[in-house]
């Protein structure tokens, strides 16, 4: 089983072009589904069945697996099983009528305006790393892209002239981003000083102190040291940034197919959890404002 494991792992990185997190949470699902199989002394992957999936579901549930991870689990096997079925390697795919458990969504945390300003104007500018967070922040900001997209631009990716950025997101799919004068500004500035964290050749465009490329977890930390320097207390992350940057897209006013593209989500109904904000806020403004709410 593993053998088909590991062919179906270079399936989705050389084939599909998934992020390395994704092929992670994919192989992850699998080797635990494998090591159930173990238990169930089930040797062969074409033995697995229709009933097998059912008892490895209620398995989960009985050991406190929580809906969302249950439902990935699924999403895992039923990609895993459609392989094995495509290449012939079984004859029936058991998770044909397995369906996802309904997962409550999670409306996203996102910052006000006035906790966007109070951030965005923390950094000491008067410092190089002061410079390059205050650049970081407001092209996250002004961008609304992820973490992993943000630490791997490189400087040919960049489009002065446009104002626009080349971006690399989920399975390799290029789009563009776009930013303002005041990210102009501060990634000029930081262009100045880049010069500071350079150690050796390095095309990408945000470095750490030591010169190499920033990575993720830096990003993290940046984002709390500064946001307790500003004063907020509210627990955030780089994801934080992309939902406000969303979320204030639409409640001024921007087309939520825009806001679908400038966010690289393949679906529509990815972006519309952002509806559900500024529909609150109407809600809300409404009930404060109306003499008869």
């Amino acid at each position: 089983m593993n053998k088909y494991m590991d062919d179906f792992i270079n399936y989705l990185e050389y084939e599909r072009n998934y992020s390395n997190n994704t092929i992670i949470a994919y192989k992850n699902d699998i080797i635990e589904f494998i090591d159930y199989l173990d238990t169930k002394r089930i040797i062969n992957i074409s033995d697995v069945d229709y009933d097998t999936i059912r008892s490895y579901l209620s398995y989960l549930y009985d050991n406190k697996y929580k809906a969302k991870s249950i439902s990935r689990m699924i999403s895992s096997l039923r990609s895993f099983f459609k392989y094995l079925k495509v290449n012939k390697i079984i004859t029936n795919n058991p998770m044909t009528l397995i369906s996802n458990p309904k997962v409550e969504k999670k409306l996203p945390k996102y910052l006000t305006i006035n906790e966007v300003e109070s951030i965005l104007n923390a950094p000491d500018m008067n410092d190089p790393v002061g410079i390059r967070d205050a650049f970081i922040l407001e092209l996250l900001y002004v961008s609304g892209i992820r973490v992993s997209e943000l630490v791997n631009i490189k400087i040919s990716d960049i489009e002065e002239t446009d104002k626009r950025i080349k971006i690399f997101g989920k399975g390799s799919k290029e789009r563009y981003v776009l930013y303002g004068s005041r990210c102009k500004e501060l990634l000029n500035k930081y262009l100045s000083i880049r010069n500071t964290f350079l150690k050796y050749p390095n095309d990408y465009l945000i470095l750490s102190i030591t010169g190499k490329k920033l990575n993720p977890r830096e990003v993290r930390n940046i984002i709390n040291r500064i946001k307790v320097k500003a004063g907020v207390s509210i627990s955030i992350s780089p994801h934080t940034f992309r939902h406000t940057f969303a979320t204030h897209m639409l409640n001024e006013g921007a087309d939520i197919r825009a806001v679908q593209e400038l966010l690289g989500h393949e679906n529509l109904s990815t972006t519309t959890i952002y509806t559900h904000l500024t529909n609150e806020k109407l809600r809300k403004t409404y009930l404060n404002t109306h003499p008869r709410a």
